[in-house]
């Protein structure tokens, strides 16, 4: 056997990511805004020079290797600053999800066992609520701390020296993210610096998300839930410019920094960007995003009707497929090169599914009895998904049945996979709906009432049925100052359905519950009206 000659012990850590940005890039712009509407401006290079302060003062409160540092914040520049100093001291960035229940969030910090909590100022009233000591908070404050037994953040920072990054093992952890929970105990997802400087690269790559040291990010999805799908490494890793909007996501809010600071790329959920479709509508002189090249979709299903509307406007929308077990990119809807030139409503199609897999990901999808699907575009199958950023088993053993016998991750999610290799999500294996023996996707009912002119959100459920086993119930959010009666939205969906998939029943409700991470809480529709 002829080995190659390459410098194998070079470790890909992200430690190697902090440095390049600190010295190649360290102008790159970094902007922060805070609850109270201020904005502060400082640069990646800023960030990283604190790092190592930061990283010496946490060793100063005796974190060692492995030991887990739990954050309560916002997307702000101090959750980037621990994003950088944590993973590169050798400790792991353990990141908490203040929009979770106090049991929950105790379960969390107890199950990872952390050991320091970094917390903003406005979540403080989350600590109490946590059955928890973690040794050390640290708040971070424009004002001070809240007790005596609390440690000032910059006071804290100020008090290192600047800390020499030590040679790291690339398969070391380097952060924690816990799954939402929907079924059973939250579980934990450990990431190993390889893992994450691989999906960097993956997600800067052109047919990915094309991210380079000419852009300007706005991660809206939160810093909390899988790393800002990896974007502040990726902006280290490219150069790129980051505009970190705190906790106020409100649909002007948003887009006064799009507009304001030149955004290029921008990143979250559907449900967020519902909002700023509405106000851009509402309001389209108002806002300039000339700078705006792309939207980064993810987190739940893109309605056809979100793409077009966005399209209108000139802005073009990519949706992207992930799992917290995936870090979390997997497949990305890239318009392919020969259908530039199709119809709209056809690439409108394409583009609303989930995509193909990026490259170092493979996927496929068994069907009911076992056997792997054919890529036809009409074989549904639960999706199974393997790659160097895939979980390989869960912080403690749980959930390995989740895991095939040849390694490969088992998503929960029913699709069908077309000749390309691109996937549409058809459902959560949970929540298909089997009528009379045949199957019936909700995602696709939910897509097509959300594209009626009266429907702002729609939510599809299964409820019991003595004759068919499961009928399909729609719970439904209609736009402010529009009607529409359960006929008109039956005979909407009869033009793409048949008869027999339309839901029996059409219930108008204000809200859709939602779980801490957005998506729609189906659970508590399920309670709600199968006994009804």
């Amino acid at each position: 056997m002829l080995n190659g000659l390459m410098m194998d012990e070079f470790q890909l850590s992200l430690t190697t990511l902090i440095e390049r940005a600190e010295r190649l890039t360290p102008l790159a712009p970094v902007v922060s805004r805070r609850g109270d509407g201020s904005i502060g401006r400082t640069t990646i290079g800023d960030c990283a020079r604190r790092a190592r302060r930061l990283g010496s003062a946490l060793a100063g409160l005796g974190i060692r290797d492995g030991d887990r540092v739990a954050t309560l914040l916002w997307n702000q520049t101090e959750h980037l600053e621990l994003y950088f100093a944590v993973p590169a001291m050798g400790a792991v960035l353990h990141t908490l999800n203040p929009r979770l229940a106090a049991e929950d969030l105790s379960y969390i910090a107890r199950h990872a066992e952390d050991r320091v909590l970094v917390v903003d100022e406005s979540l403080l009233h989350l600590v109490d609520a946590i059955d928890w000591d973690f040794e050390h908070v640290i708040v971070v404050s424009d004002a001070g701390c809240g007790s005596d037994d609390q440690i000032a953040y910059e006071g804290l920072l100020a008090s290192g020296e600047p800390m020499d990054w030590p040679a790291l093992d690339e398969r070391r952890a380097a952060a924690m993210c816990y799954t939402s929970g929907t079924t059973g105990r939250p579980k934990g997802v450990v990431y190993s610096h390889r893992a994450l400087v691989l999906h960097s690269m993956a997600h800067a790559l052109p047919d990915a998300f094309a991210i380079s040291a000419r852009d300007v990010i706005l991660p809206i999805v939160p810093m909390f839930h899988v790393n800002a799908w990896g974007l502040p490494f990726t902006a280290a890793l490219a150069g790129a410019g980051l505009v970190l909007p705190g906790p106020r996501l409100d649909p002007v809010s948003l887009l006064d920094l799009l507009s304001g600071e030149r955004v290029t790329m921008t990143a979250g959920v559907p449900t967020v960007f519902m909002g700023v479709l509405q106000e851009l509508d509402a309001n389209p002189r108002r806002w300039d995003l000339s700078a705006l090249t792309r939207i980064s979709l993810g987190g739940a299903a893109l309605p056809t009707s979100m793409l077009a509307g966005f399209d209108r406007h000139g802005l073009t929308m990519i949706q992207g497929w992930g799992m917290t077990e995936t870090s979390p990119l997997g497949t990305v809807a890239r318009l392919p090169a020969d259908l530039e030139g199709a119809p709209h409503e056809q690439q409108l199609d394409y583009r609303a599914r989930a995509g193909s897999p990026i490259p170092l990901i493979e996927i496929r999808a068994r069907a009911e009895d076992g056997t792997l699907i054919p890529w036809d575009d009409r074989a549904l199958g639960e999706l199974e998904i393997r790659g160097p950023w895939v979980a390989a088993g869960y912080h403690g053993g749980a959930g390995a049945d989740r895991w095939t016998d040849d390694g490969w991750f088992r998503t929960g999610d029913v699709v069908r996979i077309d000749r390309r290799g691109c996937m549409r999500i058809c459902d959560r294996a949970k929540d298909l709906i089997k009528s009379g023996g045949e199957w019936i996707s909700s995602v696709d009912l939910e897509n097509q009432l959300m594209a009626h002119g009266a429907v702002a959100e729609a939510a599809v459920i299964a409820i019991p049925d003595d004759k068919w086993g499961e009928r399909p119930l729609a719970a439904v959010v209609l736009r402010d100052g529009r009607t529409a009666a359960p006929g008109e939205l039956r005979e909407h969906l009869a033009a793409g359905f048949a008869k027999w998939q339309l839901p029996d029943r059409i219930e108008f409700i204000e809200a859709i519950p939602r779980t801490a991470t957005g998506k729609f809480r189906k659970t508590a529709l399920r309670s709600r009206f199968v006994a009804s």
